[in-house]
């Protein structure tokens, strides 16, 4: 029986390799564009704040966290990492 589930287990872990990486080159993309996207949401915010519109300058603030490295970027990195974490698991499985 555990045989069975060893070669069931294969394929899974043939996706889950393929698609992780897939993902971690997407998120290094995409982690570069949430920086400068950050950059920018930023500087518009305090020009916005400079100007006069508080309730803009607030809002456009919490959309440059958001993209910043602790908002949803931080968020997509726990993901991958428990996605690798299921990965490894089923290759200790097929191999042990």
């Amino acid at each position: 029986m555990r045989i069975i589930l060893k070669i069931l287990a294969a394929p899974f872990v043939v996706v889950l390799t393929i698609f992780a990486a897939v993902i971690t080159f997407l998120f290094c993309v995409g982690g570069a564009l949430c920086s400068v996207a950050c950059i920018g949401l930023t500087l518009l915010a305090i020009v916005a704040l400079i100007a006069g519109q508080t309730t803009g300058g607030i809002i456009v603030f919490v959309l440059a966290f958001l993209v910043s490295p602790f908002g949803i970027p931080a968020i997509a990195d726990w993901l991958i990492e428990k996605m690798n974490n299921l990965n490894y698991s089923l290759r200790d499985f097929i191999t042990g």
